[in-house]
């Protein structure tokens, strides 16, 4: 795994982890007419945490773990902090910046 892949993956990890943190990580997905919507962010069919849990996370993890090339462009973080504008600042703050490094992270790629 090259070096941008692994520091991706550091990224995701401690992203999971901060969910978990939070009790924002669920065992159970969401049923499957759920994950085919087309909206953005399927925000008509599951609330944003768990999109970040069940279709950002685990499409980014397969990017990485086939080696294919990354979105040319990534803006998740501007979504977090509308959707999560009334949580407390300090729920949200590292969250947030994780989202806002892995922006810059994908953006940054040639």
């Amino acid at each position: 795994m090259n070096s941008d892949y692994q520091e991706l993956s550091l990224y995701l990890q401690r992203l999971e982890k901060e969910l978990r943190l939070r009790g924002w990580w669920s065992d159970t997905a969401p049923p499957a007419s759920a994950l085919e919507s087309t909206a953005p962010f399927c925000h008509d069919s599951m609330a944003f945490k768990q999109w970040l849990q069940w279709v950002f996370l685990p499409k980014l993890q397969e990017i990485i773990r086939r080696n294919a090339p990354l979105p040319g462009s990534c803006a998740i973080a501007p979504m977090a902090k509308i959707v999560w504008r009334e949580e407390s600042a300090d729920t949200v703050a590292t969250l947030i910046k994780l989202l806002t490094a892995v922006d810059s992270h994908i953006s940054s790629q040639p």
